[in-house]
């Protein structure tokens, strides 16, 4: 019987705890593990022994503590080159792939071009990428069980099927299956932008808050949120969807059917289209659209200026809802902050409630080998029973 879902590494909360936060934060010392998991000092050392014997953790060189304080202590830190990940983002032109350490830390990269977008032929080129990475490093195939997908659409990460992507057009493909017939790997898949923010509260601007949220501008405007530690999927998969908010009832229609959506007014495809028409140029490509705004052009700067907007009131409904600490705003269209950042950050400004406005909102350029990081970073999270909350701080 086929099975994709990785076994866990650990499976008693105690352990869970300890290696979590370890990950995210470490090193720390078993006195600072007990305060921050709420163990007590004997269910810590209990916990990080099998870990240390089976060689995921390591006890540092003793550091002094203050004077009077008692003897040194040996800080618990995790054994980064233990186990490796391969890490995956699959588009409609490419397959990115990374091979990060169990911290996620990158260690090699690598692409393949796509002539054609089917699920033979990106299983073929992952096969191929996949030999790639592992070779490139003697320790990485031996060292290496798992495989994270990140893929644009609606994902089952339980049966690792792809329900719809209509980036891609594919329908209903067991891709997890495929993928781990290609392999050999365990596998693992997620929403990119799903699997980009795991990375991102893991191991990236994230580490340590309860409630985050991440915001991607691009062919599409993505998002999604961290509530009380947890990725949240909502009843139906598709919670913390910022772009399709509706900001303007009278605005132009979105692909999803409704008018005025975020995604209708800020997407990367809206505003070259809209550009494209008021200069009379079909033939526009988004880099000379964002050079013809930088330069003055009316049409080019007001285009980026409602998107702007539109993105700031969606992100500002997000914050009202929920409440993250922190929003990361990212993707490829973050190459052209400069003209979107000052109508995000005024319109945010203006409707964000209360205390509400003091999340912040931060700028992260993330490049493709990024998104190939969090299909890593899923397949290391996969690792652990839910729910994990000590990474995070919360519960």
């Amino acid at each position: 019987m086929f099975r994709h879902q990785p076994q866990p590494l650990v499976s008693a909360p105690a352990e869970t705890a300890v290696l979590a936060l370890l990950l995210a934060e470490g090193p720390l010392s078993r006195v600072e593990l007990a305060r921050r998991t709420g163990l007590s000092a004997t269910a810590v050392t209990k916990a990080a022994r099998p870990l240390i014997e089976d060689g995921y953790l390591y006890e540092l060189p003793p550091e002094r503590t203050a004077p009077g304080a008692g003897r040194p202590v040996n800080p618990l830190a995790v054994a980064a080159d233990r186990e490796y990940f391969v890490g995956l983002k699959i588009s409609a032109d490419q397959v990115f792939g990374a091979v990060c350490d169990l911290r996620a830390g990158i260690r090699a990269t690598a692409a393949r071009p796509l002539d054609r977008c089917t699920p033979e032929t990106v299983s073929a080129a992952v096969a191929e990428l996949t030999d790639e990475l592992l070779d490139s490093e003697p320790a990485f195939r031996d060292r290496t069980r798992h495989l994270g997908v990140a893929v644009n659409g609606d994902v089952d990460r339980d049966s690792g099927r792809l329900r719809r992507s209509g980036l891609l057009g594919w329908q209903d493909v067991p891709l997890a299956e495929l993928l781990t017939t290609a392999t050999g790997l365990t596998v693992t898949v997620e929403n990119d932008v799903r699997a980009l923010t795991v990375a991102e509260h893991w191991f990236g601007e994230g580490i340590g808050t309860g409630y985050f949220a991440l915001v991607t501008i691009g062919s599409g405007i993505g998002s999604a949120l961290v509530v009380g530690g947890q990725l949240l999927r909502g009843a139906h998969g598709v919670a913390g969807e910022v772009g399709h908010i509706c900001v303007d009832p009278t605005g132009p229609r979105c692909r999803c059917g409704a008018r005025g959506c975020v995604e209708a007014i800020a997407s990367t495809d809206v505003i070259l289209a809209t550009v494209r028409a008021a200069a009379a140029n079909p033939r526009l490509a988004f880099r000379e659209v964002v050079e013809m705004a930088r330069t003055g052009h009316p049409e080019a700067r007001e285009a980026f200026a409602r998107a702007g907007r539109a993105i700031g009131v969606g992100i500002s409904a997000l914050v009202n809802l929920v409440g993250p600490e922190r929003v990361v705003v990212s993707g490829e269209g973050v190459d052209a902050y400069d003209l979107f950042s000052r109508h995000i950050q005024e319109a945010y400004a203006a409707h964000a409630f209360g205390a509400a406005a003091r999340c912040s909102l931060s700028l992260r350029p993330l490049p493709w080998q990024e998104w190939a990081r969090g299909g890593a970073a899923v397949a290391i999270q996969a690792l652990f029973p839910q729910p994990v909350q000590a990474m995070t701080g919360a519960g």
